[in-house]
């Protein structure tokens, strides 16, 4: 999403602090000339409050809310991860947030397409046979004709949509507000039932926490596919349960409520549900692109130009 201008460039060399950790390989994409500083991992800064332009946030967004206070004339904040709803209201209002839409639009569509075709072939099932050393054919189901409903139809979903072409499938685009080409998620009662997979790839924001309810599951069709790749708190997980249990729909889950998944947590073993560890942007190639993108961002801020992904109502 486009953003305003940053502030008028700054007469002197842009104060960019960073995660101390930060590889020099990584150092070497901010523009030349800027004033690099470094942010402990732990522990306050030395002689704070220290000047600062820019603050790029790692992935440990605790660690940014502890450290923005110890920066005085702060005016932008860049995140690498996507959602920012752990930031959000931590953040001063004179301060720019700006998150990492973008960045993972090609590991997390990878991930929603790869558990997608798994589902709907049983590939988990024939895990499960292998490691039993028992030899059953599950039937299944391929992506040509099937529906697929993508809910926060951003630059991930575009990506999702992209890579389902090949497969023959039908994508349906849901966005918060309609457009062209897009429906409103004011119409997904009406959507929710034709659709083979739903795929959430929404912002956890206070309207969409818990929207995925018993409501919504229940809309589905029998045997129909959710797949989370957003925040586990915007489904509900005992409606999720009562779903699974009752062998209504299944699910694929990067993300859980609560997350980390407890040992033992009913979720483990319910019925049709496969889980991985919130590894959906987690590729070799993630920080190179993260600080690319951030490495942009902070020639934008330094040349007056519009910054990406400014963060408004939470998005």
């Amino acid at each position: 999403m486009a953003g305003e201008p940053a502030t008028e460039p700054p007469r002197r060399p842009a104060t960019v602090w960073i995660p101390a950790a930060t590889p020099p390989e990584y150092r070497a994409l901010l523009p030349v000339g800027v004033d690099v500083r470094e942010a402990p991992d732990i522990g306050d800064i030395s002689n704070a409050p220290q000047h600062a332009d820019i603050l790029i946030s790692g992935f440990d967004p605790k660690r940014t809310i502890e450290i923005v206070p110890q920066l005085r004339d702060l005016r932008l904040v860049q995140t690498l991860s996507a959602g920012v709803d752990t930031l959000v209201g931590h953040i001063p209002p004179d301060v720019i947030l700006c998150d990492g839409s973008g960045i993972h639009d090609a590991s997390v569509s990878e991930w929603v397409v790869m558990v997608t075709v798994a589902m709907r072939r049983h590939l988990p099932d024939c895990v499960l046979s292998q490691a039993a050393a028992t030899w059953r054919r599950p039937g299944g189901a391929d992506l040509e004709g099937a529906t697929v409903l993508i809910v926060g139809y951003g630059s991930i979903g575009r990506a999702v949509e992209h890579r389902l072409e090949p497969f023959g499938a039908r994508v349906v685009r849901v966005a918060r507000r309609q457009r062209a080409g897009v429906h409103g998620v004011d119409e997904l009662t009406g959507l929710l039932p034709g659709a083979d997979v739903v795929v959430i790839l929404l912002p956890l924001t206070a309207e969409t926490h818990g929207m995925v309810d018993a409501g919504f599951l229940a809309a589905m069709h029998e045997g129909a596919l959710l797949v989370n790749a957003a925040r586990g708190p915007i489904v509900d997980t005992a409606a999720l349960l009562a779903a699974l249990r009752s062998e209504h729909i299944r699910c694929a889950l990067d993300v859980t409520d609560p997350e980390p998944l407890p040992d033992g947590h009913p979720l483990w073993s319910a019925p049709g549900c496969l889980i991985t560890p919130h590894v959906g942007g987690a590729v070799v190639r993630l920080f190179e692109r993260a600080w690319r993108f951030a490495g942009e961002q902070v020639r934008r801020y330094i040349d007056g130009e519009p910054l990406r992904n400014v963060v408004r109502d939470g998005y």
